[in-house]
């Protein structure tokens, strides 16, 4: 009886383990680009000035290969040689959207990709890395690159990856035991191999986090421009903002970056004493005493120095709206794998929807992100240059879709519709050195853009009346568009799929070293 029992054990141990291999396996499909078309022509239509804030009415728009070539006042009997003709009549053109903090996985390709890109996400700064090695999880410079030269090759759905970022520098907690010394930075001397390592790798920018040592952070921030390339990310804690704008930092990531430094606990939380195991942001101290006048110095600071600001405000809204069952209960949650969701995303909304339960009149993170709100309008008063971006990857971010949302409430954070659009496109465009190959539809750049059905400066939602997607002058029409969400809520949902996840973030050191955190 025991050996018959041991002996179902063993096959059923046998088939389940070859059920996972065979799914480990399983092929990927390929993501069709459209048909290549050599020269397209848009009649008729009205183009968004991103610039002036204005609409071009009625034109006529060539594209020949990826670019465009010509734009001119529409004639009713225009016509270009073996052109394929979208007709544009009624309609508006816009460059394609920049979401400036976007994390990119292995998978990226299959699962995020085409959703940018359905939504009209054209080009994506990633804020993420490796650290030496292959992750089986992160996708790192040579990924990304290679995606790049894909688009060009018109072989890839997805969108350009401007600019290249190393893995998240955290300190020693963030870099396995068996990485080379230096990622840990534990003292300045660490900065040089590794600001040597990244430059040799193809990176533009450092991205720095919370716990850098502050002399190690000082080094970084002081050598990177030498060797061309800069610092941007979280405010490191240990040292003042005043301070690190002053160093150069180029961009600043997420909503609190102003409460952590103008409330009156602002100098406790920079000594690490006071930082132990358990430790929560006195969130609450952030919002009730926070200092408007020292806010609106550090903002002036900021836009003296050219420094760029990416709330985020996606990150915050999670927290805020955690008990909310409509925005729990999102439609684009078919798109998100089941593995990362019971894994990341469940476990993550849940401990928010607990703690607000517990003093519901009290929704700290509610206030922490109307607060977050109230600064945007005030840094955007003061000049600072805000760029969208949604953190792709965070809890309850959804690839593509969300950049629209961010939008909206950059919209009710005070921006107008016009400085909305310009921090999603040509803002970005300039901050990567861009702007003369995108950011806006004028003749020779990309013809990377998207049209809409409706005026997206008289409504920002407008941006959401998607038409239709050009791509390095591929043109995506609604049914490929519809075409590329059907595929990826397929592959979401995949057995196989959700075993290669899982299987990635198992053999991923990095990802073991930040759940262990």
């Amino acid at each position: 009886m025991i050996k018959k029992i041991l002996k179902t054990l063993l096959g059923l141990l046998f088939t389940v383990t070859a059920v996972f291999i065979a799914a480990f396996y399983w092929p990927l499909p390929t993501i069709d680009v459209p048909e290549v078309h050599q020269n397209i022509l848009i009649k008729y239509v009205n183009i968004i000035d991103v610039e002036a804030g204005e609409v071009v009415y009625n034109q006529d728009v060539l594209i020949v290969g990826s670019r465009i070539t010509s734009i001119d006042s529409a004639r009713a009997n225009s016509s270009v040689p073996n052109a394929y003709v979208v007709n544009g009549e009624g309609k508006y053109l816009m460059p394609g959207l920049w979401n400036m903090h976007n994390h990119s996985t292995q998978y990226a390709k299959w699962l995020y990709h085409p959703m940018q890109i359905a939504y009209g996400v054209t080009g994506v700064r990633d804020m993420s890395g490796q650290l030496g090695r292959h992750d089986s999880y992160w996708a790192g410079t040579k990924e990304r690159k290679e995606w790049n030269e894909e688009i060009n090759r018109n072989l890839s759905v997805s969108p350009r990856t401007v600019l290249q970022s190393s893995f998240q520098i955290d300190g020693s907690s963030s870099v396995p035991d068996d990485f080379p010394a230096y990622f840990k930075l534990q003292n300045e001397d660490d900065a040089l191999p590794l600001l040597k390592y990244y430059k040799d790798d193809g990176t533009d920018f450092i991205k720095v986090y919370m716990n850098i040592p502050a002399a190690s952070y000082r080094k970084l921030a002081t050598e990177a421009p030498k060797l061309g390339m800069h610092i941007a990310g979280h405010k490191p804690l240990k040292i003042t903002l005043e301070e690190s704008i002053l160093l150069g930092q180029r961009s600043f990531e997420h909503g609190r970056i102003f409460m952590y430094d103008c409330f009156s606990g602002a100098e406790e939380l920079r000594d690490p004493v006071n930082r132990g195991k358990g430790f929560k942001l006195p969130k609450e101290a952030m919002v009730q005493t926070f200092d408007y006048e020292k806010a609106a110095e550090l903002m002036t600071l900021m836009s003296d120095q050219g420094a760029h600001w990416v709330p985020t405000l996606q990150t915050l809204k999670m927290g805020a709206y955690a008990n909310d069952d409509l925005f729990r209960g999102n439609e684009h949650l078919k798109y998100i794998p089941a593995i990362r969701k019971m894994a990341w995303w469940n476990p993550d909304i849940n401990r928010y929807a607990n703690d607000n339960i517990a003093d519901p009149e009290q929704n700290i993170e509610m206030k922490f992100y109307r607060a977050a709100q109230r600064q945007v309008a005030m840094a955007n008063e003061r000049g600072v240059s805000i760029m969208m971006g949604t953190d792709v990857t965070d809890t309850y971010v959804f690839p593509g879709y969300s950049a629209h949302v961010e939008l909206l409430d950059l919209t009710l954070s005070g921006l107008s519709n016009h400085d909305a659009l310009r921090a999603a496109t040509i803002i970005p465009a300039k901050y990567c050195g861009a702007d003369k190959e995108q950011g806006s539809v004028e003749v020779g750049k990309m013809a990377d853009m998207i049209l809409l059905d409706k005026n997206p400066l008289e409504n920002i939602t407008h941006t959401q009346t998607i038409n239709s997607v050009f791509l390095n002058g591929i043109y995506y029409d609604k049914s490929k568009l519809e075409a590329l969400k059907e595929g990826t809520s397929s592959l979401a949902s995949s057995f196989h799929m959700n075993v290669k996840i899982m299987f990635s973030l198992l053999n991923s050191p990095l990802i073991r070293v930040q759940f262990a955190d």
